[in-house]
């Protein structure tokens, strides 16, 4: 016979996140909730003085609204102040953007972030 634990003396685990997963949140965020992350690549990144990674994304704005929006987030991307905890994001480039109009308007935003571990 299993024997219950009493809910208040339950552990319950919570999945950590990632530096990656809180950069991902942060870019849907600064969208106004109007990106989706289509692709996330992520490799370790060092020099002799820093360590951190380079997050490789692509983002799509699907629909007019979220074009318009796209078009705000590569406005502002740039000078955009991080606060993704123990990281310091030394560089945000846009590497590419491409639009279509048919069917319907369509934004795909590659972009290049290099975080470093804030020591």
């Amino acid at each position: 016979m299993l024997k219950q634990i009493p809910e208040h003396k339950a552990r319950t685990f919570r999945t950590r996140r990632s530096a990656g997963d809180r950069l991902r949140d942060t870019l849907v965020e600064l969208s106004s909730g109007n990106a989706k992350v289509l692709d996330h690549q992520e490799k370790a990144w060092a020099s002799i003085t820093f360590s951190g990674s380079r997050h490789e994304l692509v983002l799509e704005f699907d629909g007019p609204n979220a074009v318009v929006a796209g078009e705000l987030f590569c406005a502002v991307l740039p000078d955009h102040e991080f606060a993704i905890p123990g990281q310091l994001v030394a560089d945000a480039v846009i590497s590419q953007v491409d639009h279509s109009v048919f069917p319907h308007p369509r934004m795909e935003v590659h972009l290049t972030i290099l975080m470093l571990v804030d020591a």
